[in-house]
């Protein structure tokens, strides 16, 4: 997506985005080329004036994923300590 677009089409493309996908503002943000400030602007004020029931649909998926991400952060560090761990028992074994 150009970031250049005029704001109200990429609000509605990102909402869309998000609603089809049912993804995080991160993921969003990388998909649309912009900031996830931006995103964030977008979607909680610049649709909401655009397109009211749109941002109560993609609202309800922000909720969820802000429900869930400190079991998205909690999963990320398990992963890492089960990598960093693995890594220093195949240096103590040499």
């Amino acid at each position: 997506m150009d970031p250049n677009y005029d704001y109200r089409e990429r609000c509605i493309e990102l909402a869309e985005y998000i609603l089809k996908n049912n993804c995080t503002v991160r993921t969003a943000a990388s998909w649309g080329g912009v900031s996830k400030s931006t995103v964030h602007k977008d979607i909680t004020e610049r649709l909401r004036q655009i397109s009211p029931s749109l941002y109560s649909a993609v609202k309800q998926v922000l909720e969820k994923n802000k429900a869930e991400r400190h079991l998205r952060g909690g999963e990320a560090t398990r992963i890492k300590y089960l990598h960093n761990h693995k890594t220093e028992s195949q240096n103590t074994e040499r």
